[in-house]
């Protein structure tokens, strides 16, 4: 009984009725249905809810906007803090740990705990933190916040449990770590300075104890004032003014004098003898001028003063103080050593640096080794030890952001041997001249752990390269570079401002990847309409690469009419109507002088390409009649079939790269034929010559209206769209896969011009989603949009003035730079419509879905007027939807499949799937020998199938009966370049992964997946029935979707817009995870992130970072063991013997109790309203952290007894040659005392 419900229900849903009303396959979202099938398919799915959980894994690449440092000389780790409320802590490569104050404000300042496991963070709120390192997710213990004065210097002496806190008025607190609790005893600064000044002396900048006795607190104001206060007697030693600011100020390790660096890029030197002036001043990079006055320089913003061993003369490492003159220089480190003074320049500005040293303790010599200096878009670490002072290696992948980010992909269990060779072609295009000694930062110790499979990620980049990064076991390393930009010729520069113009854009960044790792093709798409194919190989070659042009360019321009199966799952049945497709009117003006122009030129002669990554062939789209090629947005690849597809908002081309030749360059029109569900009213291409009037002329005259729909979508730079139909951008980067022809990404890619940022509103969520096109209220589906502007406005004499060969290239819109800001404000709600606060808020003409909302615009009497020329009734859901004029191919898809409901058996296929939410097949008939290979042609011919789905089609899978993945076919890789035996020629060597070849039976079929941004569908082939369908989201749309192998199942990965990640089932589409993740707050999120198997994903979270997740339960349990160990228990190296004289005469160092003086029963309780303490959340992390290191602490204590054992060991060794020595020592003296013992004195 219930199969023949089943069925009734099937043929309810195939009907017209069931489609245009309310069938099962229109079911409200988050409700999986199930159709019919020929016989029941039973697949025993193994995931369930419990498998998934998301959790943040390990964050790589640079700290976006650096503040901060901090460097445990004993642990050997350092950590940076950001203005997001970011800290990283590194140590030896693996060892990178990410943490995130939860309030977001900017690190101040950073200080260990030296050897004592623990970081204090002093944040921009007016926060103190303490972090707890001897677990591998740090978390905070304690936290004290400031309510009444603001932070600005803080000192934790070496081995004190007493933080010295500096703030605005000048005043200095103390705080106890261990308690977090701020003590009675304070340092007002009117009492620091002479009761005679009237003026403050300004924020503390400086605290230091002194290293000859730490009952002395050395304090610096901003405007030059310096104390030294007693501690003990609760009074100023002495009091330095000086006319300059104070920047800094750093001791020499015998506590007799300071250094203090100034604004006017001077240096001072004082001694505490004589405090009345400086010892010695200087202007390090200040040149005497003719009228005997110093040059004005920059300020010196800080200074370390050191001593080494091996020479008298100190270190004095200082940034700044260059002088004004020579403004054009870089930002500098200059490194004075005697008489040699070494001026390092740098690339990015100087935030902050610190100088390396052997010993922890301030009063001993210091020995520096390194300097670590952190600038704004890099980390350097200099050598100290070698006179042309080299810098080191940096092992961790600082160098994401060389150029900015465009696109990334993911692939996880990649063969084993592509990583070693990636890796030795890459190795021999290092850069030369690092220091040879070891990196510095050693501290942590990491381990491989059971997560061992190969891991690789790709990045392309706005200058044309593209990195192959090794993200095995939770690291990543660079492989290998490629830059695709020497596949062409370089651009000439014209005269005028055009040539300007051109070189501040990037025209080789790459928008898309795809790439084989068992075949090693490499697919790169760029902005100029381009793509390249590359083979791998060991060996150098000389060749010359061959070019395709295609002309793939419709002119026509048509109204789109919905039948009434529109977004529905189903299928059109072409039977009994000719596949032939219309003839296509192009325009042939022969005065055109830019037309079948690529954008950019391909050497034409001879290359010679080192090994590694060859281009072979380079397909390039032409300008057409004057109008440039607008860009790829979809890309899919086929060494088996030898076979590339590429598509974008004016139809497809496939090549055939074996061949070299272009097998098909159709527009989407002609690949329906007679099987187009929609009606499509053909304007003449003549109309897009006439003129375009303004918005406010197009509500009144329907003339003007259909000449501005006949346009050419290239002739205005904001081209309309709607309901996710996005097929005709002009001027645009284009999106990075077919999801961002969502309208939000349109919005954002017509934002002109580098780091514009766009602001939305986010938290006002049904704004978010107009400018989605997704309309929430079941009263507002009825949708319309305005017309953009036509080329009388600013965009529209730059597009005018392009001549030939000129590309319409913008600024590479990188990932990594695409932000948008989401301020609430309620002064929107003012506005007519969100497009007008938008245009308020940026100053630029903006698309929007809401222009129904109380606009001049009048969209009710256009509907009305455009339903009149409709024969057809439309559907309810899109009744009032004016659908624009291209339809952009947005998935591609190779492999084998079934081209018709007759076919038996499998058979190479293309699948296409459209912004309109279409899906075509097209079958293939390819040679299988060899030698027909390369010689018979290839054929294929679209069959008029069509499957119909909401939203754009994002991707495609395909699963056995039993629930398998079938993966593409692919050939295996041969080196192109090695040399062959003329006797025993090469043959390729397939990998087909058929329907067949995993089943019993070859003609039961397979299912095949299809996600778009609205809906997931599960289709039974060749039968083309809907078996399932689940409406993934109505109120966002997908940005991101994948078929994933997973604890040895599979199952359907989706982001969405929102923010939301989610997991469905295959092939039921049972919701398995569905979690508000991360909302979506800029474009560099939707634009890079990606999944890959093994229940793991990624995204650029900043310009310079990049997040891996993971979505795995079993992963989020076993990270402990995958991370590495921050802290590791080593002893606290014992302070030098100063020796007597040295006591005696120079003085011992005078130490204190500070717990008598700082105490609550000596200083009292500070104030309740001065400062608030927060104990710290122990989450359930801290707990997992804290269970699983309890494995590693008695690792480590048996490892410390080992070791115990073995000091022990060597001391009895040492003390019994100690004893053999006093006994031979014995025994000489006494033989020497009786041969003496005679004499006379006379006689010595």
């Amino acid at each position: 009984m219930k199969k023949f419900r089943k069925v009734l229900d099937g043929l309810t849903t195939s009907s017209p009725a069931g489609v245009g009303g309310s069938s099962s396959c229109a079911s409200a979202a988050g409700t999986p249905t199930a159709g019919p099938s020929p016989r029941e398919i039973d697949v025993a799915e193994t995931l369930t809810s419990e498998s998934f959980q998301i959790c943040k894994t390990v964050r790589h690449g640079f700290p976006c906007q650096p503040t901060a440092l901090a460097f445990d000389p004993v642990q050997k780790l350092l950590a940076i803090g950001s203005r997001s409320g970011g800290v990283r802590i590194l140590g030896r490569p693996g060892v990178d740990c990410y943490c995130q104050h939860e309030s977001g404000a900017a690190v101040l300042q950073l200080q260990f705990l030296i050897n004592e496991g623990a970081l204090v963070t002093a944040c921009a709120d007016d926060t103190l933190h303490l972090w707890n390192l001897r677990q591998k997710r740090p978390a905070i213990l304690h936290s004290l916040k400031f309510n009444r004065e603001r932070i600005t210097f803080c000192h934790l002496p070496f081995q004190s449990k007493w933080l010295y806190v500096g703030t605005e008025r000048g005043n200095t607190h103390i705080a106890n770590i261990e308690s977090f609790i701020l003590s009675g005893y304070v340092i007002m600064w009117n009492k620091a300075i002479e009761l005679a000044t009237k003026t403050h002396p300004g924020p503390v900048v400086h605290l230091s104890d002194s290293p000859k006795d730490e009952g002395k607190l050395l304090i610096g104001f901003e405007s030059g004032t310096v104390v030294m206060w007693d501690l003990r007697a609760k009074k100023a030693d002495f009091r330095i003014h000086y006319d300059e600011a104070i920047h800094s100020v750093s001791w020499h390790h015998e506590g007799k004098q300071f250094m203090c660096s100034h604004s006017d890029g001077s240096l001072t030197v004082w001694n505490l003898r004589n405090t009345a002036r400086p010892v010695q001043v200087t202007f390090p990079h200040g040149k005497t001028q003719r009228d005997g006055r110093k040059e004005s320089c920059k300020p010196i913003l800080k200074v370390e003063y050191k001593m080494s061993r091996n020479s008298s003369e100190p270190f004095v490492i200082f940034s700044g103080g260059l002088s004004y003159d020579k403004a054009s220089r870089r930002p500098t480190l200059t490194i004075m050593h005697g008489k040699a003074i070494t001026v390092l320049e740098m690339d990015h500005p100087i935030v902050e640096f610190m100088v390396l040293c052997d010993t922890p303790y301030p009063n001993e010599v210091q020995e520096p080794y390194a300097a670590v200096v952190l600038l704004e878009k890099d980390l350097v670490v200099v050598d100290l030890t070698q006179s042309n002072f080299p810098i080191f290696e940096n092992p961790y992948p600082m160098d994401i952001h060389e150029s900015p980010v465009t696109c990334t992909a993911y692939f996880a269990d990649c063969p084993p041997d592509i990583i070693p060779v990636l890796y030795s072609i890459g190795a021999k295009h290092k850069k030369t001249g690092y220091s040879h000694k070891e990196w510095p930062v050693s501290g942590g110790t990491w381990t491989l752990g059971s997560q061992t499979y190969p891991e690789i990620i790709l990045t392309g980049h706005a200058d044309g390269t593209i990195k192959f990064w090794d993200a095995t076991a939770m690291t990543l390393q660079m492989l290998y570079k490629l830059k695709t930009s020497k596949v062409f010729e370089k651009p000439k520069a014209v005269e005028g401002g055009r040539g300007a113009e051109l070189g501040e854009e990037d025209p080789y960044a790459v928008q898309m990847l795809s790439w084989c790792p068992h075949s090693r093709l490499l697919c790169v798409v760029g902005i100029s309409a381009n793509l390249i194919l590359y083979r791998f190989s060991k060996h150098d070659a000389n060749t010359n690469i061959t070019v395709l042009e295609v002309r793939l360019q419709c002119e026509v321009e048509e109204v789109i009419s919905p039948s009434d199966t529109e977004n529905t799952p189903c299928l059109s049945d072409p039977s009994g109507h000719s596949p032939q497709p219309p003839p296509s009117p192009r325009s042939n003006t022969p005065d055109s002088a830019r037309d079948s122009i690529p954008c950019l030129k391909v050497k034409d002669r001879t290359i010679r390409m080192p090994p590694g990554y060859q281009a072979e062939l380079v397909v390039q789209l032409l300008w057409v009649d004057g109008e440039p090629p607008q860009p790829i947005t979809s890309l899919d690849i086929n060494s088996a079939y030898g076979l590339l597809a590429l598509g974008n908002c004016n139809g497809l081309a496939v090549v055939d790269y074996i061949q070299r030749t272009v097998l098909l360059c159709m527009s989407t029109l002609e690949l329906y034929g007679a099987a187009d569900p929609f009606q499509r009213l053909t304007r003449s291409p003549r109309k897009s010559r006439q003129s375009t009037p303004g918005l406010t002329e197009l509500s009144d005259n329907q003339v003007s209206m259909d000449a501005e729909r006949s346009k050419s979508p290239t002739s205005v730079p904001y081209p309309s769209s709607l309901h996710n139909d996005h097929r005709s951008q002009g001027d645009t980067l284009s999106s990075l896969r077919p999801s961002h022809y969502s309208p939000v990404f349109y919005l954002l890619d017509n934002v002109k011009g580098p780091g514009r940022k766009l602001s939305l509103p986010t938290d006002l969520k049904t704004d978010l989603d107009h400018v989605n096109g997704h309309c929430t209220s079941s009263s507002s589906q009825a949708c319309a949009a305005g017309r953009a502007r036509g080329p009388g406005g600013p965009e529209g004499p730059r597009l005018a003035r392009r001549g030939p060969g000129r590309p319409p290239f913008r600024k590479a819109q990188s990932a990594a730079c695409m932000e948008i800001s989401l301020p609430v404000s309620s002064h929107a709600e003012g506005y007519a419509s969100r497009r007008a606060m938008l245009q308020q808020l940026h100053g630029v003409s903006m698309y929007s879905h809401d222009e129904h909302h109380a606009t001049s615009y009048c969209w009710s009497e256009r509907a009305e007027s455009r339903e009149n020329s409709f024969s057809r009734s439309r559907s309810s859901s899109v009744s009032s939807i004016d659908r624009d004029t291209k339809e952009a191919v947005t998935a591609l898809q190779f492999g084998e499949s079934y081209g018709r409901k007759t076919d038996a058996l499998p058979t190479p296929c293309l699948w296409v799937g459209t912004s309109l939410g279409l899906v075509l097949l097209i079958p293939m008939s390819i040679p299988t020998d060899d030698q027909e290979r390369q010689e018979e042609p290839v054929t294929m011919a679209p069959t008029g199938t069509v499957l119909m789905l909401k939203g754009s089609v994002l991707r495609f899978g395909f699963l056995d009966l039993r629930g398998a993945v079938i993966s593409a076919p692919y050939e295996v890789w041969r080196d192109p370049n090695a040399q062959e035996d003329p006797e025993r020629p090469r043959k390729r060597k397939l990998v087909n992964f058929s329907p067949s070849s995993s089943q019993e039976n070859c003609g039961e079929g397979h299912l095949a997946v299809v996600c778009s941004e609205r809906q997931a569908v599960v289709f039974l082939m060749p039968a083309q029935v809907c078996l399932h369908v689940h409406n993934i989201t109505e109120a966002s749309f997908v940005l991101r979707a994948d078929l994933v192998s997973f604890c040895n199942s599979v199952c359907l990965a989706c982001f969405c817009a929102n923010g939301h990640v989610m997991t469905l089932s295959l092939p039921s589409l049972r919701p398995l995870l569905d979690v508000n993740y991360l909302p979506l707050t800029d474009m560099r999120i939707a634009r890079t992130f990606c999944f890959t198997n093994g229940g793991q994903a990624l995204y650029l979270s900043s310009p310079t970072e990049i997040q891996r997740i993971t979505y795995s339960q079993e992963m989020c349990d076993n990270l402990q063991d995958l991370l590495g160990e921050l802290f590791t228990p080593i002893e606290t190296p014992e302070a030098q013997n100063r020796g007597f004289l040295k006591g005696f005469f120079g003085g011992n160092t005078q130490t204190f109790d500070r717990e008598e003086l700082f105490g609550e029963a000596a200083a009292g309780k500070a104030s309740r309203s001065l400062a608030q303490h927060i104990p710290g959340q122990a989450g359930m992390e801290g707990m997992k952290a804290a269970a699983g290191g309890a494995v590693g602490e008695l690792a480590r204590a048996r490892i410390a007894l080992d070791e115990r054992g073995q000091r022990l060991g060597e001391l009895e060794e040492r003390t019994a040659l100690l004893m053999t020595s006093a006994e031979t020592f014995s025994k000489h003296a006494h033989e020497l005392m009786l041969k003496c013992k005679d004499k006379k004195w006379y006689q010595f």
